[in-house]
Parts: structure tokens; C-alpha cells; sequence
């Protein structure tokens, strides 16, 4: 990317919710270029580490919506879904590219805890059970962000609004994200504030 257009490039921030994610993306200054949701899976279970994968080890068998599973084709279905969400993130970033006028240079995902490194590891491991579903997605945006060259950014949640003051040469971040709200109109909820808010974080890396 030449350098005239890389300090026009914009940035896209993330905030990921179950396998769905909120997509912000800004232009360098903070000025808003685009807000969508995205679904990374259509049709297949949304939690299959922490659902399917609980129930093939003997978790949660007295809820109401468990059923039998064997570990094996758990890890099977896991597979499935990070596929299908490896599609999801290609598709949605394409359409993103194909709606924002200018140039995206970097894209900023919630940093991802330490997992064991395998699928069945990460099942039998109640605690990595509970975040491996949420880091799949998020693995599968940043893979989908490398491949078209863009700069992956992992954001810290209780760090980012800080963050994105500071790229902003302001104190409180809040009055920028409260005046992009009024002028864009609903939904602008906690979700798209945090997805702007590490957007504009990461315009000073991406822009570099």
C-alpha cells in the first residue's frame, strides 16, 4: 500500500458477542465511515466447546438442553464451526471492503486469553471451555484480516477507551463517542461504542 494511502486508511474495531460481532469502522481523525453486525455461523450450534463439548465430558447434564454427545464427535463439530466462522469472516470483511469508500489498513479484536492447544485439550479444560467458542471467533477475524494485509490489532477491554482518548489527543473519550452516536442514530449501545472506541485506539498503529 503506498504511503499516500495508507494515512487515508481507515481502521476497523470489534466487539464480538456469542458468533456474531459488531464491526465500527473509522477514518483516520476518528470520523465514522461504517457500522454492521455480522453472523461468522449460520445454522450450526454457537457454543460448541462450551455446550456440545461440556455435555461429551459430563458438564452441565442437568440442564434442560442437554443432550449426549460423544467427545469425539464434539471435536468433530468444533472443526465445523471454526470453518464455518472462517467463511463468515471472509464473507463479512469483503462486503465491509466493498462498502467503505477509502482504504482499511488494521482491524482491532479483544486480546485472546491462553488456551491448551488442542481442541479436545480445550474441551476437557472446564475454564478454556468457557472462552474457547469467543476465541475462535476472534481468531477467525484476524485470520481473515491477515489475509488481506491488514494490521491485526488485539485491544485490552479495560484499557481501550484510555487508549483511544489518547489518539485522540483527548481526555474523556466518552463526549467524541456520545456526539458519533447522535449523529449516526441507534444502535449505539455499549457493544458499537466499544467497537469504535477500539477502532480509533488503533488508528495510530495502522497508520504508522
Amino acid at each position: 500500500m503506498a504511503r499516500a494511502q495508507v494515512q487515508r486508511a481507515a481502521s476497523v474495531g470489534v466487539a464480538e458477542h456469542g458468533n456474531s460481532a459488531v464491526l465500527v469502522t473509522v477514518a483516520p481523525g476518528g470520523e465514522f465511515l461504517d457500522r454492521r453486525r455480522i453472523d461468522l455461523t449460520q445454522g450450526l450450534p454457537t457454543h460448541p466447546y462450551h455446550h456440545e463439548g461440556s455435555w461429551a465430558v459430563g458438564r452441565y447434564l442437568n440442564s434442560a438442553w442437554a443432550r449426549p454427545i460423544s467427545l469425539t464427535d464434539a471435536v468433530a463439530l468444533v472443526e465445523r464451526v471454526r470453518e464455518s466462522a472462517a467463511r463468515g469472516a471472509r464473507e463479512g470483511l469483503a462486503a465491509l471492503v466493498a462498502a467503505v469508500p477509502v482504504p482499511i489498513a488494521g482491524i482491532a479484536i479483544r486480546a485472546c486469553p491462553g488456551l491448551p492447544p488442542t481442541t479436545e485439550e480445550r474441551i476437557t479444560d472446564t475454564r478454556a471451555s468457557n472462552v474457547a467458542d469467543s476465541v475462535m471467533y476472534r481468531e477467525a477475524l484476524a485470520t481473515a484480516a491477515a489475509a488481506r494485509g491488514w494490521s491485526v490489532h488485539w485491544y485490552d477491554r479495560g484499557h481501550v477507551f484510555r487508549d483511544a482518548a489518547m489518539a485522540l489527543g483527548v481526555e474523556d473519550v466518552s463526549v467524541f463517542l456520545h456526539a458519533m452516536g447522535r449523529s449516526i442514530g441507534p444502535p449505539w449501545q455499549a457493544k458499537q461504542k466499544l467497537a469504535a472506541a477500539a477502532a480509533i485506539a488503533a488508528l495510530k498503529d495502522s497508520n504508522r
